[in-house]
């Protein structure tokens, strides 16, 4: 490890070559803005029962949503969660009437959770004889009754023809379209919410996101209940409460049975955006009355009678049921049953439903997987060795499995998936993003989309993938899940409500990486329930890096030897230094010490607000690699951006033109063209991202801006995903003296409040 000592001017990233990194002397950084999400890395303005209340709340840097709103709240934690209510991608010709990838994935769930409906009420009727039967089953019967009544001789009915050995099915080619993003909701209904919110002094630039946000009949809802306006992402209470005084006048009070619905559904909304999937029920009704809400009991009960929200009571005691109310003794002296203890939460309806299907689906593919097909996973454990070998036996017996590791690990899944459809068995494999499916895809030597491999969100939107059966399942034997740490309880819950019974679901990822940017944890709740086998793999990332990266997952900033100089720390002594030594590394260093260009180098920052964010750094780095007028909402041709087609899936890319259908982009080698209104709010520039924008990619080089304002950002799974998404080379801009081995040391993640291991444990039985 060597660190950068010459002067500002002039200077090169591996000029220095000392034994050992030394920290600035001194910082005094711009104090960064404050955003509305609560997080380990950034002090949340939410007043979210994360702040409020108690309740502790996770990493959620990148929630677009609040940020978009209001430009003046904008720290990393809430940049990318603009609304979790879609997921998905696209397959719209340029200038079609297709649906857009969002759409695609919204009605992608709802046809499951039709499905889900239907199996749960057929089980609940009669069963005649023989309905429930199908496959081989079905057809015996069919023989059976056909012989009874005379219409086949019996040796024909039940002569059967020898199966057809298997094989995977072939994937289409699909070639890349441009991608159309979400409509705009119609301009009718717009002008009407702007007329509203005009009347009421709202910004007339929220018309758009009102109208998408309450639905059909947009303009009378907010008009009979202001604060709906809350529905909005980023609008606070305090704007929402100026807005109602103005609309309803004298009507207007704090205790107003529409305002405490509405603020305790924000609340619940903030919690999610913080990475909770439900919240203490005491920790709720303190933050209301923090509110001003005078009898925050009522606005919940209020909502709860409503179906704004749900309230669940869980077993303290792991695998315990909650019980009802001992009755009383009886007469003849016998004992009462004891109540179990539990706790009471409330949560929305929408990632209650997620969490309670993902338990009940997980429960079912451990418990359907059967013994009939050992013999293709005995012949793929057959062809492997080591890591692999043990993967596969696990696969084989077990329904679900959790694999743990870093980034060389993932060559124990790609060997997996190899074999798998050698012996036969009809396997894909997806990542959390297209760089990630990209380098998963290089160990099989095959193309992502075109083979194996493809991304969560083309999966589930059937842009990639196999096809489904006929009840609507995957026709897979075995799904691998790169990147599992990324996944929130509603992709989860998509995935795994989508696969047979019978299949196997394979876990993998890296558990010290950041969690996901919507709500919940899942693999880290999989892990605590020990109720499926955990292959950790022992193959080690290589080199200095790998070294360094390796020491942070556990705890400790080590000193590394880095001959090459692969990891190069500069000390800066304020927030206006680390900007001008960023860009001397991107545009003049970097490039000159090791031949990587700018276009492959990527800058991480932890917030996006501040002297040192992401948007100061972004605009100074496009004047430097990229100056232009930026005629189209600041993007010019050539420009980096990353592009967020739904909530925490942001997705690299770079300009290539602008004309009336909108920007036009190229995205992981796809066109993709986003509508002129929608370009503020989905397109941000990209030579500078958050860690939770950089996770699940890589790069030959990157940039790790620590300014004096970030201390307090700093948790320990943050740097270890800052500075893992170096491949060749890390430069660390170093301001945050002494707070960076701290957090590293101390600072783990928060924890988040989910109800998913709960579920689990009352339904599946620990691994022995």
């Amino acid at each position: 490890m060597t660190t950068e000592q010459t002067p500002a001017g002039g200077a090169e990233a591996a000029a220095a070559d000392t034994d050992g990194a030394t920290p600035a002397e001194g910082t005094s950084g711009a104090a960064a803005e404050a955003g509305p999400a609560s997080s380990g890395e950034s002090a949340g303005d939410a007043e979210a029962p994360a702040g409020e209340a108690g309740t502790a709340t996770e990493d959620t840097e990148d929630s677009q949503a609040s940020e978009d709103t209001d430009d003046s709240e904008d720290t990393e934690d809430t940049e990318d969660t603009e609304a979790s209510e879609d997921a998905g991608t696209p397959e719209a010709a340029e200038g079609a009437g297709a649906r857009s990838e969002a759409a695609a994935e919204l009605a992608a769930q709802r046809v499951e959770r039709d499905r889900i409906a239907r199996r749960k009420a057929e089980r609940q009727g009669p069963v005649a004889s023989g309905g429930k039967l199908s496959g081989t089953a079905a057809d015996l019967l069919a023989a059976v009754r056909a012989v009874e009544s005379g219409e086949k001789p019996v040796a024909p009915a039940f002569t059967e023809p020898a199966p057809a050995p298997r094989r995977p099915a072939p994937e289409p080619v699909r070639r890349p379209e441009p991608v159309r993003a979400a409509p705009a909701p119609d301009a009718e209904a717009v002008g009407s919410v702007r007329a509203v919110l005009a009347r009421g002094g709202a910004p007339e630039g929220l018309a758009a996101q009102v109208a998408a946000a309450l639905g059909e009949g947009a303009e009378e809802a907010l008009s009979a209940d202001p604060w709906q306006l809350l529905r909005v992402a980023g609008v606070r209470p305090e704007q929402a409460d100026g807005f109602a005084r103005a609309l309803l006048g004298a009507e207007c009070r704090p205790d107003d049975e529409r305002r405490g619905r509405a603020l305790t559904v924000w609340l619940l909304e903030q919690a999610a955006l913080a990475g909770h999937t439900a919240l203490d029920l005491p920790a709720l009704v303190e933050a209301l009355g923090k509110r001003g809400v005078p009898d925050p009991d009522e606005a919940v009960q209020s909502a709860l009678a409503e179906g704004d929200a749900l309230v669940f009571q869980d077993a303290l005691e792991p695998g315990a049921q909650p019980a009802a109310p001992a009755a009383a003794a009886a007469d003849d002296g016998e004992e009462t049953v004891e109540e179990v203890p539990v706790r009471v939460l409330a949560g929305l309806e929408r990632y209650a439903l997620a969490e309670e299907s993902l338990a009940d689906t997980l429960a079912r593919l451990v418990n359907s997987a059967g013994k009939e097909t050992a013999e293709p996973w005995e012949a793929a454990a057959a062809a492997l060795s080591g890591g692999a070998a043990e993967l596969a036996r696990q696969v084989a017996g077990h329904g679900l499995v959790l694999h743990t590791g870093g980034e060389a690990a993932r060559a124990e899944p790609a060997a997996l998936l190899g074999a798998a459809r050698e012996a036969g068995l009809r396997a894909f494999a997806v990542c959390h993003t297209p760089d990630g499916a990209r380098r998963f895809a290089a160990h099989l030597g095959e193309e992502p989309g075109t083979g194996a491999v493809g991304t969560v969100a083309g999966l589930l939107s059937g842009a990639s993938g196999p096809g489904r059966d006929a009840e609507g399942a995957l026709d897979l034997d075995l799904l691998i899940v790169l990147d599992a740490p990324q996944l929130d309880v509603e992709g989860a819950a998509m995935l795994a409500e989508s696969l047979p019974d019978g299949a196997r679901l394979l876990l993998s990822g890296d558990p010290a990486v950041l969690w996901s940017t919507g709500p919940g944890r899942v693999f880290a709740d999989l892990l605590a329930v020990s109720a499926c086998p955990r292959v950790a793999s022992r193959v080690p990332d290589p080199g200095p890096l790998g070294e360094l990266v390796s020491g942070i997952g556990v705890g400790e900033l080590n000193q590394v030897e880095a001959p090459g100089k692969e990891v190069v720390i500069v000390p800066v002594r304020d927030a206006g230094e680390a900007v001008h030594r960023t860009v001397q590394l991107v545009a003049d260093s970097v490039p000159r010490a090791f031949g990587v260009p700018p276009e492959e180098t990527v800058v991480i920052t932890p917030g996006h607000g501040g002297a040192a964010g992401t948007r100061a750094l972004n605009t100074v780095l496009k004047e430097r690699l990229n100056p232009g007028p930026g005629r189209f909402g600041g993007f010019d041709p050539g420009d980096r951006i990353v592009h967020s087609p739904a909530p925490g899936r942001p997705v690299p890319g770079r300009v290539v033109r602008a004309d009336e259908a909108g920007l036009h982009l190229e995205c992981a080698g796809a066109p993709v063209v986003v509508p002129r209104e929608l370009v503020e709010s989905r397109v941000r520039h990209g030579w500078a991202v958050t860690a939770h924008q950089a996770v699940g990619g890589r790069w030959p080089a990157a940039v790790v801006v620590l300014p004096g304002d970030a201390a307090g950002m700093l948790t320990r799974p943050w740097v270890y995903t800052a500075f893992g998404r170096a491949e060749r080379h890390l430069s660390v801009v170093h301001g945050v003296e002494q707070a960076l081995p701290r957090a590293v040391a101390e600072g783990v993640a928060k924890p988040r409040t989910t109800r998913l291991r709960t579920l689990l444990e009352v339904q599946l039985t620990p691994a022995g």
